[in-house]
């Protein structure tokens, strides 16, 4: 089913769209949540809060990419659950914040600073302006937090290459930042 029909159920608050949903999205959602979690169970719970999520949000909005729509949800979700679970370890999603905090300021919010309009243009057209693989690394490593490993399985690409790409990529964007005023 396609995405216009799925936000239609939605918006006819026929129970349906759930199950359309996680036909078409739910191996994609539930696999971003673990790749953040990294518990199944976490997962899962994530899965289902966003479903809800979706429901609740749906008579307000009415959006026009809904795997993007619902990926920002889970991701948004899984940190706040990640983050819940490990205050007083360190990792994972908090190692992806340190190396993004070089080119982003505020590194405690990062999340709260990347939401801001003018912030997120700035990353968008920097993102736009990368190639096709660059931009497919960045994502990857830093809004599905995978692992570098998880990253060269699906590229091919050694662990230096990926390493120096993504080193490169944040010295890039800490530039344009620096440049438009926003560091």
């Amino acid at each position: 089913m396609d995405d216009i029909r799925i936000v239609d159920l939605y918006w006819a608050r026929d129970e349906q769209a759930i199950s359309e949903t996680d036909v078409k999205y739910g191996r994609m959602l539930r696999s971003t949540s673990f790749s953040i979690v990294r518990s199944e169970e976490d997962a899962g719970e994530c899965l289902n809060d966003t479903y809800m999520a979706a429901w609740n949000s749906m008579p307000e909005n009415r959006p026009q990419m809904l795997g993007a729509y619902l990926s920002k949800i889970i991701r948004r979700l899984s940190i706040n659950r990640y983050r819940r679970s490990h205050r007083e370890k360190r990792g994972g999603v908090d190692n992806l914040t340190d190396e993004l905090s070089e080119c982003i300021p505020g590194s405690p919010g990062v999340e709260d600073e990347i939401e801001k309009a003018g912030l997120a243009r700035l990353i968008d057209g920097f993102l736009a302006g990368l190639s096709y693989e660059k931009r497919y690394v960045f994502v990857r490593r830093y809004f599905y937090s995978d692992g570098i490993e998880q990253i060269c399985q699906r590229t091919g690409y050694g662990q230096s290459k990926v390493k120096s790409m993504l080193a490169r990529i944040r010295n890039d964007l800490r530039a344009v930042l620096e440049k438009e005023g926003e560091l």
